[in-house]
């Protein structure tokens, strides 16, 4: 469990994050905050079911989103593999029929029993394509962790429009699923939910897949920074890792407590500029 400290308007607040997304060649696990204090057990409750509910969307929808990146970034670069499959689409259907238990049953259970939720997806491609075409690969691997970003600005921008319209205001404590407070109870408290989980899961899981390990999407980025012969080396040592890659993904595991505590940080200044919150 990680625990970052956020300070505002001199007062210090922490949040607590359970384990890290894990990113596998063509998968996703998605970890992220506990929804609710579980001791001796989950107590099903009310508000438990809702958070899950809640919880479960935004995966299926960040989950979903990074896949059809990955793939809409192949088809764009000449593999039509995952299109064929039908990825490239942001309908979560076809990423379900692919990948059931790491997108329904798995997240579900361990929600059920540990209060928090893990689960991932595929999007399949060309390992031939990506030998003659190791940028364009490359591309492919940021198109991931790009569309998390991507979903972490939107709900920025939508916190940001309702804080405007008087639906949202600025949180006295800022935590994993309390990015925005409601105005009032009712569709207000779900949508400050809703987006504050939509800001911290994506932006999460695009900060832990960018870590240049294999076999995580950074380890393929670093890929656009080298030549050609250099991104096709790249990928060879990543391939010939095999299963020595759960090497990459402890050095991951270790290093992304401390990584995602300033990010997380910069990004609530980013949102909130000139309100204090930092570590």
């Amino acid at each position: 469990m990680m625990s970052i400290r956020l300070k505002r308007a001199g007062r210090q607040y922490s949040l607590r994050l359970s384990p890290p997304a894990a990113r596998f060649p063509t998968k996703r696990a998605v970890f992220g905050a506990r929804t609710i204090t579980i001791e001796q057990g989950v107590q099903v409750s009310t508000e438990f079911l809702i958070a899950g509910i809640v919880w479960y969307v935004v995966f299926l929808l960040s989950t979903t989103c990074h896949e059809a990146a990955h793939a809409w970034a192949a088809k764009l670069g000449g593999d039509l593999t995952a299109f064929h499959g039908g990825q490239v689409s942001l309908d979560p259907i076809p990423h379900i029929m692919r990948e059931p238990f790491g997108m329904v049953i798995f997240p579900i259970l361990t929600y059920i029993t540990g209060g928090w939720m893990m689960g991932w997806a595929s999007a399949p491609y060309d390992p031939y394509w990506s030998e003659r075409y190791p940028k364009r690969a490359a591309w492919m691997s940021l198109a991931g962790p790009g569309a998390n970003f991507s979903l972490a600005i939107l709900a920025g921008i939508l916190i940001h429009v309702g804080m405007w319209t008087g639906y949202f205001r600025y949180p006295e404590s800022a935590g994993f699923m309390h990015v925005v407070e409601p105005a009032s109870a009712g569709l207000a408290a779900g949508a400050a939910t809703f987006l504050s989980l939509m800001f911290s899961l994506n932006l999460l899981l695009g900060t832990f897949n960018l870590i240049p390990v294999p076999p995580l999407d950074g380890y393929g980025v670093l890929g656009l920074l080298v030549s050609e012969d250099g991104a096709r080396r790249i990928q060879n040592v990543g391939r010939s890792m095999g299963a020595f890659s759960i090497i990459g993904m402890l050095i991951a595991w270790q290093v992304f407590g401390s990584m995602f505590q300033p990010v997380f940080s910069f990004a609530l200044r980013a949102l909130y500029p000139g309100q204090g919150y930092g570590i």
